[in-house]
């Protein structure tokens, strides 16, 4: 539907000059053309909510199904299993144990750490140090889907960089950033793959429930 005379005027200024530059830049300066691309960008944003929190919930409780396992259902509060996580080699990164030791001691359960601890956490449950501890007899217990064909290590890495890639994506939406450049049918495969891994039938049902794809092709 095209921009109304008022639309055109206003909108480039609401979603401020810097911010707009950007999609300018990719529709040769053609304001409406941009415009275009800016509602487009938004209704994509929009419908990833969707498979983006379906694979956080699912990833999260598997990973966490796994750390029950191993360290029982109070791991929040074992020093084993918080000694274990790993330890961010700048003093400003991301730290999995002070963000769990923050939590553990302001919420009463497991269920509601779970719940509130940071996607970045999950990620780093998918690092090396925890092959040993956790994945290598847990990981196809918990995640039924994973690629037959590679090796559990194997398959913890790539669901480290998918994670990785997944938050990336997840924060870009978050902070209303544009996400036009990225390869969205290489991001929706990767989101519904790590779902899959986890359990094929709410992958599927997922897939049914999305508006993603059918959002692609209209791109501006």
């Amino acid at each position: 539907m095209p921009f109304t005379p008022a639309e055109a005027s206003e909108l480039p200024s609401i979603i401020s000059a810097p911010r707009f530059a950007t999609y300018l830049q990719a529709m040769g300066n053609d304001r409406d053309k941009a415009l275009a691309l800016y509602e487009w960008n938004l209704d994509l944003s929009s419908a990833l909510i969707v498979p983006l929190q379906v694979c956080e919930v699912a990833i999260r409780n598997g990973i966490a199904e796994a750390i029950q396992i191993v360290h029982g259902a109070n791991w929040p509060w074992t020093n084993g299993f918080i000694r274990s996580l790993p330890v961010p080699k700048r003093r400003f990164d991301y730290n999995p144990g002070v963000d769990l030791t923050r939590c553990a001691k302001i919420l009463p359960t497991t269920g509601k750490i779970v719940a509130e601890l940071k996607f970045a956490f999950w990620e780093n449950i998918f690092t090396k140090g925890q092959d040993s501890r956790i994945w290598d007899a847990h990981f196809r217990t918990c995640f039924p889907g994973a690629p037959a064909h590679l090796t559990v290590a194997q398959c913890r890495a790539l669901a480290y960089d998918d994670l990785r890639s997944i938050r990336r994506l997840r924060n870009r939406i978050a902070h209303h950033e544009p996400i036009f450049t990225r390869n969205m049918v290489d991001e929706y495969r990767r989101i519904h793959d790590m779902i899959a891994w986890r359990s094929p039938v709410s992958a599927a049902w997922m897939d049914k429930k999305q508006a993603v794809l059918a959002l692609l092709p209209q791109r501006p």
